[in-house]
């Protein structure tokens, strides 16, 4: 039996908007000034596209976000924008030869995924819950997200990868979530809420921010998922979250991502934060502001910020 789900036939503009992060205008700018896309029609005289044509935008939008001019970039074969692809994102010598990174690339081409769940859990015995998510998988998402852009890990593998993380820092995000820290010496820790846009399906982010944040002594509360904005601001208010953190990755356009934080920070309004984080946000650090943008690596100062805001109020 194949393990490669079932893929639709084709996709509407706003499935590959989402999924992409390519903006609607933007499609029938580039179908009239280039000639690609050239999507299908539906019998509502709708644009449809063609997986090969989706999974041709994807690798293009990823080499816009590194600099790459859509024009020169149309012209491109896909085993040239391939190569291109691997150069522009290709990862440090040093973190191809770790051993433990080559490991599970391996398993996962393979498709061992209950081998490759038994290794990620005991690397994550071996090396505890922060190095195992610093260490580990950060370079081995890159890893991943590298050879989906180069072609060498396919779609239906980079979810198996998904699944099986998220199979092994649930118990792990459990088990290192405290306990109430109220009537304590220490500072009171932030309640944060976690989720993402909904045109933003990945949760890795999310998984990776709550585990290291749980750490700190936040107490989480993730939603999951694509949420729509109002459900977010309904959430943070009946949850009283001091914090509201959200992952984007390069797959969301940046103007969604600005518009996105522009509005979840008017309704909300202050004392609560609205952080981003995830390569999307860096993308659009300009737009959502630099002080808005924190990264797994800014977890524990991020925390120490709000904590120092707390109790000068």
């Amino acid at each position: 039996m194949s393990n490669d789900a079932p893929k639709p036939a084709s996709h509407t503009i706003s499935d590959v908007e989402r999924d992409i992060g390519v903006a609607k205008e933007t499609l029938r700018v580039w179908e009239r000034r280039y000639g690609f896309p050239q999507p299908n029609r539906d019998f509502n005289d709708e644009r449809t596209y063609p997986i090969d044509q989706v999974e041709r935008l994807a690798r293009i939008k990823r080499l816009i976000d590194h600099g790459h001019r859509p024009g020169k970039l149309m012209a491109l074969s896909d085993a040239e924008l391939a190569d291109l692809g691997a150069k522009v994102i290709a990862l440090a010598p040093a973190v191809w030869s770790d051993p433990e990174l080559a490991a599970c690339m391996a398993l996962l081409r393979s498709h061992q995924g209950n081998a490759l769940r038994a290794y990620l859990a005991q690397s994550l015995l071996r090396r505890g819950l922060r190095d195992f998510v610093m260490g580990l998988l950060v370079p081995l998402s890159a890893a991943v997200r590298h050879d989906w852009t180069k072609g060498t890990v396919a779609s239906f593998e980079e979810r198996i990868f998904v699944e099986t993380i998220q199979h092994v820092l649930r118990p792990a995000i459990v088990a290192a979530t405290p306990i109430d820290d109220e009537g304590t010496a220490q500072p009171r820790a932030p309640r944060v809420l976690l989720t993402t846009v909904p045109q933003e399906r990945s949760c890795l982010g999310l998984l990776m921010t709550e585990a290291l944040l749980s750490l700190e002594g936040a107490h989480c509360v993730s939603l999951g998922p694509q949420t729509a904005l109002a459900d977010i601001v309904t959430a943070a208010q009946a949850l009283e979250s001091d914090i509201v953190a959200l992952s984007f990755s390069s797959r969301v356009a940046t103007r969604v991502i600005a518009d996105s934080m522009a509005e979840l920070r008017s309704r909300i309004g202050p004392p609560v934060q609205v952080w981003a984080g995830g390569s999307g946000a860096l993308l659009a650090r300009r737009l959502i502001g630099e002080n808005n943008v924190v990264q797994l690596d800014q977890l524990r100062a991020g925390i120490a910020r709000w904590q120092a805001a707390t109790v000068a109020r």
